[in-house]
């Protein structure tokens, strides 16, 4: 019988982190939560851009803010920092030593962008060919945009997202409205370490390493899903504020003290829901009997419901729902997310201690393995944190050397 790994289903691969900002960073912290040792390429004096972007900051043991921003913590767990020049030849040379001794390396210049300096690709592939390179761009690196820079909110225009997410043309408020997240961003970070760990696979039957092409408008398209199917058969996706296109009903209502969510699925959940409600004979009505009725009297069967569900609060509606298997349930704030039972219950808040803000929280990885579970061991780093270590130990530097590429500002 195999042994498992001892510090994760990856510890046996090593990850040379070029990117920054969001996309790339994601994927790598998927990889470093899965074992692989992440070293994170940084440049000296500033490092990625989303340490800079706050408030809120970390603050430090005696409460003031530090260089590293909330948002930086949040895709930078289980990685080292190492600050390198790579636009200095020594600096080039260093990144091309260590992208020998790494399994991947991920990227997210523009198309090109790297070639100056030989850590594209062809340049890495040379030295190692059983690299998987991953380079995330906005647009891919074919194509009349290919030339183009491409950030998350823009895609959520480009790729469709926004002309189906707000309120409907005519209702107040209308007008295309960008998810709360960066989640074009987060999904092609997905995509990423899926491919990467594919590739992976594939490099141990072939010995030969891979370019992956991930592009964020081929991820937010891809990512249209149902409603980009909807488009190809005909039908015509639009802004429906929380309404769901093809299924009713499928959104917020008001309730006594508020709002609630009623996510009804199929038939016999819409018949347990009209049953538990008192309004049996709406689950027998010609209008309302299947999906596709309720779908072609939608506004009908909503005023209806409206009107029901302000006679009772949320909580009340939602003890009625749970005992007969009706989908409900609230829309929480982030606060309340934290404070829920169930998100408590899984341990989602994680603390781990950091060096100059003593014990901080994180968000846990949502991955939950039974063999090789996800192991926290180090905190979003501080910049160039471990360039002294990494040198040291994987690169086999003396300290003389590493103080000679210190003095000369290559390395901080």
């Amino acid at each position: 019988m195999k042994k498992q790994p001892a510090a994760g289903a990856l510890s046996h691969i090593r990850v040379l982190d070029l990117s920054r900002v969001l996309a790339g960073p994601w994927a790598s912290q998927t990889l470093g939560d899965l074992g692989a040792e992440v070293i994170k390429v940084e440049r000296p004096g500033r490092g990625d851009d989303t340490r800079l972007w706050g408030p809120p900051f970390l603050k430090d043991r005696e409460g003031a803010d530090t260089r590293d921003s909330a948002y930086y913590l949040c895709a930078n767990r289980n990685k080292k920092s190492v600050a390198i020049d790579f636009t200095t030849p020594a600096g080039q040379a260093l990144v091309r030593d260590m992208a020998r001794r790494c399994d991947v390396v991920i990227e997210n210049f523009k198309v090109g962008g790297l070639a100056q300096y030989g850590l594209d690709h062809a340049s890495l592939h040379a030295v190692n060919p059983r690299l998987v390179y991953c380079s995330i761009t906005g647009f891919g690196h074919t194509g009349p945009y290919a030339e183009r820079a491409g950030y998350d909110f823009l895609m959520q225009g480009m790729g469709g997202l926004m002309s189906i997410t707000g309120r409907a043309d005519g209702e107040e408020g209308a007008g295309p409205v960008k998810v709360g997240v960066a989640l074009t961003d987060i999904l092609t970070g997905l995509y990423a370490s899926t491919a990467i760990l594919a590739a992976l696979q594939s490099r141990d039957l072939t010995g030969v390493g891979q370019h992956i092409d991930l592009a964020l408008l081929d991820v937010q398209v891809a990512c249209l899903a149902n409603q980009g199917m909807n488009h190809l058969y005909g039908g015509s996706p639009r802004r429906m504020g929380n309404a769901h296109p093809n299924t009713v009903p499928y959104q917020d209502f008001p309730t006594q003290d508020g709002h609630m969510i009623l996510a009804i699925g199929n038939d016999g959940q819409f018949g347990n829901f009209c049953r538990a409600a008192g309004h049996a004979e709406w689950a027998e009505d010609a209008r309302f009997g299947t999906n596709a009725d309720r779908i072609a009297n939608r506004v009908a069967l909503i005023a209806l419901m409206r009107a029901l569900t302000v006679t009772r609060t949320t909580a009340e509606w939602i003890a009625l729902f749970e005992q007969v298997g009706v989908p409900c349930g609230p829309i929480n704030t982030i606060a309340d997310v934290f404070e829920d039972p169930q998100v408590k219950a899984r341990g989602t808040k994680i603390h781990m201690t950091h060096p100059v803000a003593g014990k901080i929280p994180l968000v846990a990885s949502p991955l939950r393995m039974s063999q090789t579970p996800v192991q926290y061991r180090h905190a979003p780093p501080l910049l160039g944190q471990d360039t002294q270590d990494v040198l040291r130990d994987l690169m086999g530097m003396t300290p003389e050397a590493v103080a000679d590429l210190m003095q000369q500002g290559v390395v901080q």
